[in-house]
């Protein structure tokens, strides 16, 4: 399977607090950032590019992640680009970086 990318949104559920849910959904980028895969960190969402099943191994550990810093339930957005002929986040931000 060619390259896809894979952006999503973790929600963690039943935090205290602001600052609680922000260490939740830090401890999912972490697991983001060492899987080795290409990602890019968004306000709203992180978007990684890689093997389709590499990347649904990761956003597994990364739900993991946030259950393990506290959260009582975590919400998952996905959306995943599959083109064929592959897929990266650089072709998507090329014309405006």
């Amino acid at each position: 399977m060619a390259s896809v990318t894979v952006s999503f949104e973790v929600l963690p559920g039943g935090l205290p607090d602001k600052a609680t849910t922000y260490a939740a959904v830090d401890a999912a980028i972490a697991v983001v950032a060492a899987s080795g895969l290409t990602y890019r960190v968004c306000p709203m969402e992180t978007t990684i590019e890689g093997d389709y099943d590499a990347i649904m191994a990761v956003i597994k550990q990364a739900q993991e992640a946030v259950l393990a810093a506290g959260a009582s339930r975590v919400f998952t957005l996905i959306k995943v680009d599959y083109d064929p002929n592959g897929s990266s986040i650089a072709e998507k931000l090329a014309k405006y970086e």
